[in-house]
């Protein structure tokens, strides 16, 4: 009876001491690796809002672009043109001046063709 008592405490003190094992591990290793915590949801929202203001900016300065029916959307790199424009090579005009913007990494084009005072 004895023997099964100290079996059963000598068990617990192990479980105890793997686990204090494992917590110790997880904590290291992420101290390790030297990770930081994901960005607040503020500053993505910053962050997307002044790539679409930076898109918009370069939209405007396009030679040959008519930019006053378009609407720019960012979200971590992915921009996406919705809106319209008069003819179909300013679609064209308008994915490449968006490609060229710094922290770009994606252009989805959804832009329509309709024609001026329509």
């Amino acid at each position: 009876m004895k023997a099964f008592q100290a079996i059963k405490i000598i068990g617990g003190a192990l479980i105890v001491a793997a686990s204090l094992n494992a917590y110790a591990q997880s904590s290291d290793a992420m101290a390790a690796s030297g990770t930081m915590a994901a960005p607040s949801a503020k500053s993505t929202k910053a962050a997307n809002r002044a790539l679409q203001r930076a898109v918009r900016k370069a939209l405007t300065r396009t030679k040959d672009l008519t930019a006053n029916n378009i609407t720019v959307r960012a979200r971590s790199g992915a921009v996406t043109l919705e809106g319209t424009v008069p003819e179909q090579p300013q679609i064209d005009l308008a994915t490449q001046a968006a490609q060229g913007v710094a922290g770009v990494t994606s252009v989805k084009n959804a832009l329509t063709i309709r024609a001026i005072g329509q």
